[in-house]
């Protein structure tokens, strides 16, 4: 299709200039204190609006349609996704899963340099399942516990940790939301991703190696700190991998989308959760009836005491499916939501076209993907992956 006139017309120029504006709230979120969800789903609404406009006027309405019913279908396969490995983790830190290794690691003793090194490759191990921004902040937790006010330890280690974060989370399609992207997608099968992993480790070793000379060998105060799983962490992590295992083999065999099998696996951990809360006797007649916000009417605030035996409530501390699903990050996944539909609505009005043809045809592939990334690092990764894709340079 020739977008030439709808670059051009004055719904494009404000569809792009309003795009501009709602990232640059975005990019201040810190300093605003506006969360980065809020001005991307405005502008994604009013950008659509544009586009309908600028179509009708050609008479057109079927385009508009059909583009954003494409995007809507690409969004819900990611917020799917990402709910249930969300509801995942959040399952895994109630039940202290990530608590008991940090405190595992804190009581171990080691040197400063050895708990530079251990938490940087667990970094890199953990990333690929749980993604790096949750690895970052578990393995961040443990390097400021251990070293205290020591802030030269702090700064390198928790760099290294991010570095290892970013980096083994690149060779996998959980490790970062980037990567779940190109594999939902379709561009990359789910075993190529690991034909990175050599670099990947290079790019975390190599960068940990020259920080490590600057980390002392001296020996932090031991900690007292002791915490433990609770009833039924072990199996939530089985189920948690086999959730993963679940969401492959949906896409690699049954070619069904990844987020189906993420949910069938979220429906493991709905059964367990029923089961959990029975083995642990705070429920005496399963589960308890919702009212419309999603809540039990019966059930005590966080603050409250629990309720006596045999009452039926579901008393604080026990475990609940829907409170780990309320305690996903709507922040993030409303920001894909706008993220996806303004971009899409852009390359509506042939802004991605005319970017495209000009880094991949004329630049050529290489100088684009080095100036991706550089944009990548200056922006964001996420609306900039998802351009690429929909894009789709050859």
């Amino acid at each position: 299709m020739d977008f030439s006139h709808l670059l051009t017309s004055p719904y494009g120029i404000f569809a792009l200039i309003l795009f501009v504006a709602a990232y640059s709230l975005v990019i201040f979120e810190e300093q605003l204190h506006m969360r980065k969800s809020k001005p991307v789903v405005f502008a994604a609404g009013v950008i659509w609006v544009l586009v309908a406009i600028a179509y009708a006027a050609q008479g057109d309405t079927h385009t508009p349609h059909e583009a954003i019913k494409h995007n809507l279908i690409e969004y819900a396969e990611l917020f799917l996704f990402l709910l249930a490995a969300m509801t995942y983790i959040n399952a895994m830190d109630e039940r202290n899963v990530f608590q008991a290794l940090r405190s595992w690691l804190v009581g171990r003793g080691f040197t400063l340099r050895t708990v530079f090194w251990v938490t940087g490759l667990l970094s890199f191990l953990i990333s690929p399942l749980a993604d790096n921004l949750t690895t970052a902040l578990l393995m961040g937790a443990v390097v400021m516990a251990v070293g205290g006010k020591n802030k030269k330890f702090v700064i390198v280690a928790c760099i290294n940790v991010v570095v290892g974060a970013n980096a083994g989370g690149a060779f996998s399609p959980f490790g970062d939301i980037t990567t779940l992207m190109v594999w939902q997608k379709g561009k990359v099968d789910f075993i190529e991703f690991f034909a990175i992993f050599i670099p990947s480790l290079l790019n975390w070793i190599i960068p940990a190696a020259i920080m490590s000379m600057a980390v002392a060998k001296e020996r932090p105060e031991a900690m007292a700190e002791a915490i433990h799983m609770k009833m039924g962490a072990k199996r939530i992590i089985f189920l948690f991998m086999l959730t993963i295992t679940t969401a492959v083999s949906f896409h690699n065999f049954l070619h069904l989308p990844p987020a189906t099998g993420m949910m069938l696996g979220l429906g493991y951990l709905g059964f367990f959760s029923y089961w959990l809360k029975r083995a642990e006797g705070r429920l005496i007649t399963g589960d308890q009836p919702l009212d419309m916000t999603g809540h039990n009417p019966d059930e005590h605030d966080d603050d409250a005491e629990p309720a006596p035996p045999g009452h039926g409530h579901l008393p604080v501390g026990s475990f609940d499916l829907f409170r780990k699903i309320a305690r996903a990050e709507w922040d993030t996944l409303l920001f894909f939501y706008g993220v996806i539909l303004c971009v899409g609505g852009l390359g509506q009005f042939g802004y991605l076209a005319i970017t495209s043809e000009f880094m991949y045809t004329d630049l050529g592939p290489t100088t684009a993907n080095v100036l991706v990334g550089i944009l990548s690092a200056i922006v964001d990764n996420i609306p900039v992956m998802f351009a690429v894709l929909t894009m789709d340079p050859h």
